[in-house]
């Protein structure tokens, strides 16, 4: 595969699967919908785990795309390809030779997915009180009461899809699309550390005091928790995470002081 060539594949539900070069040692596929990118990166965790993926050495997931970095010469069929040749090899009878990335790219593109499962075993649990300024407006969308909101996000089963924004925040999917919500009209200037947040199909924790239009429905006991640098790994939800929000009371948490009412 070389830099410009692409392959393209539609499953049997009729999603397209593309799949780019991207440098010299890696490939970008692009998925359908964040739905398809979370099944996607499942399977190639499952395969990593079982030994079926030598020598990628990064999977990177986003909303809609999953990275596979660090994809030398010769880590499929035995082939070696030249030292810094930048996934190319030299060409054989007036063709290219495909590479070990191209034959990575073709395989990518013929995987049956399996549904993405979500369950609960083995998830972290975040203790959260559900008090945020947002809770009335949520349950308005959603047609409930304010104090039905925590019950109903609390039971959800929640996997974080991808990280990004600001170091240790997850974005986590799991809530049917009926409790989808948008985004603030006006963002906020400060959301404090801990806010735990909705937006669209993603719930999100702010693992520090930031800018944010994501609607705040309550706060994390220990925001802290979310990225200390001097653990191994630094971030407490990393892509794959299963996450359980555990309801905790009110009077056993004191109220952050923030900006986040205005």
């Amino acid at each position: 595969m070389s830099r410009g060539d692409s392959g393209t594949n539609q499953g049997d539900d009729g999603t397209k699967v593309r799949v780019l070069p991207a440098g010299p040692h890696a490939l970008l596929v692009e998925l359908a919908d964040g739905q398809h990118a979370e099944a996607f990166h499942a399977e190639l965790l499952r395969r990593r785990e079982r030994g079926a993926l030598p020598g990628v050495r990064e999977i990177v997931p986003g909303a809609r795309t999953v990275l596979l970095d660090g994809i030398p010469d010769g880590i499929l069929d035995g082939i070696e390809g030249p030292r810094g040749g930048g996934g190319r090899v030299p060409e054989r009878g007036g063709g290219r030779v495909p590479t070990a990335r191209d034959r990575l790219a073709r395989e990518l593109l013929s995987w049956q997915l399996p549904p993405l499962h979500r369950e609960t075993h083995d998830a972290v649990e975040i203790p959260v009180v559900y008090d945020g300024p947002d809770l009335d407006e949520v349950a308005a969308l959603w047609g409930v009461g304010a104090d039905e909101v925590p019950a109903l996000h609390s039971r959800t089963a929640f996997r974080v899809a991808f990280c990004g924004f600001a170091p240790g925040f997850g974005y986590l999917t799991g809530l049917p699309e009926r409790l989808h919500v948008p985004r603030r009209t006006t963002p906020r200037t400060k959301v404090p550390a801990g806010a735990l947040a909705l937006a669209g199909p993603y719930t999100g924790v702010y693992p520090r005091p930031s800018p944010g239009g994501w609607q705040l429905i309550g706060r994390m006991v220990d925001p802290a928790a979310l990225w200390d640098p001097a653990r191994e790994p630094a971030a407490l939800l990393g892509p794959g995470t299963r996450v359980r929000f555990v309801a905790a009371e009110p009077e056993r948490v004191p109220p952050s002081r923030t900006e986040s009412r205005r």
